[in-house]
């Protein structure tokens, strides 16, 4: 069954088969594109409200001193967990994969160029054309 992605509105993707868009109508896909789109902004908005509350209740640990190292590594831990979870770090992720396979791929590729089999292969091929050319 063929797959199609679509891009939601945060710039992530989703998957689905095309079968499933097929059977839903004009109608039924806008509303729930709408539906989706109110829902990815409460997300939206609910990261803000909950990074307010995370940023007020640093200033009222600070203010009672309760604001030591353990409230620190938190703070740091979850810094790094939002970064690992953002787009643009995903993107980059992915894009030094495919690169190092891509690096993997061709000096795989290079070594079997250099072989034995490779090269008797390749002189074969060309003693084929040079006959076929001959004949011509």
């Amino acid at each position: 069954m063929p797959h199609a992605r679509t891009e939601t509105s945060v710039g992530t993707y989703e998957s689905h088969s095309t079968s499933e868009l097929e059977d839903l109508t004009e109608p039924e896909q806008r509303e729930l594109k709408a539906k989706l789109t109110k829902l990815e902004a409460e997300i939206v908005t609910l990261r803000h409200v909950l990074a307010a509350k995370e940023r007020r209740c640093g200033e009222l640990k600070r203010k009672l001193g309760l604001m030591a190292l353990v409230g620190l590594r938190q703070n740091l831990s979850k810094s790094w967990l939002d970064v690992q979870v953002s787009n643009a770090y995903v993107k980059q992720k992915t894009s030094a994969a495919l690169s190092t396979m891509g690096t993997l791929i061709c000096r795989k590729l290079g070594g079997v160029k250099k072989s034995a089999a490779f090269r008797s292969f390749e002189g074969l091929v060309f003693n084929k054309h040079m006959l076929n050319q001959g004949r011509n």
